[in-house]
């Protein structure tokens, strides 16, 4: 199967990145930003992903340089406090488990491996896991962490078409499992729904768990965990791309009455879908379309602000208007 070209360095230039010492998507809930500031990250070549933490105080950064380096964004500061070291390829992905479970950190490389890094010390930090090397046989393109309720897991998706979800076991150790043939040619993107996101369980028990990915067959695929025994079975396909789905994110907030996704394609649009009701379909709607590339989409830790970035070096901030149309906050480039 050909590999997923990775999405190029949006954040910034090759080697640097604009930073702020509050998260973009928080502007405005919050109060007012401070100013950005661009700073030189040390990478030597090309950047793919920045995180911040829970906190927003540490920044992790992905590069082809196959490493991972960590700096302190607090106060304004951006100094360096780490460097990662460890995977065999350009690092695609990072991402930050919550802080219940100390100073962890996923990512995942062209290697075909996903790993975990913890902080054992102040800025010094240890790869503690890696997947089995039987697990993907292509580029790990995505990471990301499940709720915290769930438990220490993290699912990924690869370019050999499958997903795997790996899960803590009580003695430490690591258990893999993985969904084969989840997306034609491959996956490209995967996020999980926030604890029990289902409006509703048919025999009124607990509410499995969900998870959405995208990939290069054009669609969305959610799928749920059967809580009996525990495995993972596609239970909606959402078709409304018409070229490769380049990132997909379920929005946070459990509270809130309905399920909303956002994804986004090489097609230049992104959708948003959302889901009322356990018995209704999931309604598609069209926010955004450029003559370019979408990258990615990322929500606010509230869930009502959406941010898009696309080939065009820019970041659209959307906003859901009580009447429920989307409204265009800012654009950024």
């Amino acid at each position: 199967r050909p590999r997923v070209p990775p999405r190029p360095s949006h954040v910034a230039s090759t080697t640097s990145m604009t930073s702020t010492t509050t998260s973009p998507l928080m502007q405005g809930i919050h109060g007012d930003a401070k100013d950005a500031a661009s700073f030189e990250t040390g990478h030597v070549d090309a950047v793919h992903d920045a995180q911040l933490d829970f906190y927003g105080k540490r920044l992790a950064t992905a590069s082809s340089d196959r490493t991972v380096r960590l700096f302190d964004v607090a106060g304004g500061r951006q100094a360096q406090i780490a460097k990662l070291e460890g995977h065999e390829g350009p690092v695609w992905r990072v991402a930050w488990a919550h802080p219940t479970f100390g100073s962890l950190l996923a990512t995942c490389s062209f290697d075909a491996t996903a790993a975990v890094w913890q902080e054992v010390a102040p800025s010094r930090w240890e790869k503690v896991y890696t997947t089995p090397s039987n697990l993907h046989q292509s580029s790990v393109n995505c990471v990301d962490w499940a709720p915290h309720q769930v438990g220490l897991c993290f699912a990924c998706g690869s370019s050999d078409g499958s997903l795997s979800v790996v899960s803590q076991r009580n003695d430490g150790g690591w258990d893999a499992q993985k969904i084969p043939d989840a997306h034609a040619l491959g996956v490209t993107s995967v996020s999980w729904a926030p604890f029990q996101a289902g409006t509703s369980s048919e025999n009124g028990g607990t509410m499995p768990n969900y998870l959405v990915s995208g990939g290069c067959d054009n669609c969305v695929r959610i799928w749920a965990q059967n809580d009996k025994t525990a495995t993972w079975a596609e239970v909606c396909c959402l078709e409304g791309h018409t070229d490769w789905v380049r990132d997909v994110a379920w929005a946070p907030g459990a509270w809130v009455p309905k399920n909303t996704i956002a994804s986004c394609s090489q097609d230049g649009t992104v959708i948003v879908w959302t889901l009322g009701d356990a018995s209704q379909d999931w309604q598609e709607n069209v926010i955004q379309k450029v003559d370019v590339p979408v990258w990615s989409v990322s929500w606010s830790l509230t869930g009502d602000i959406l941010a898009c970035s696309d080939g065009n070096n820019s970041v659209t901030l959307w906003k859901e208007a009580l009447d429920g149309e989307w409204q265009k906050l800012s654009d950024s480039m």
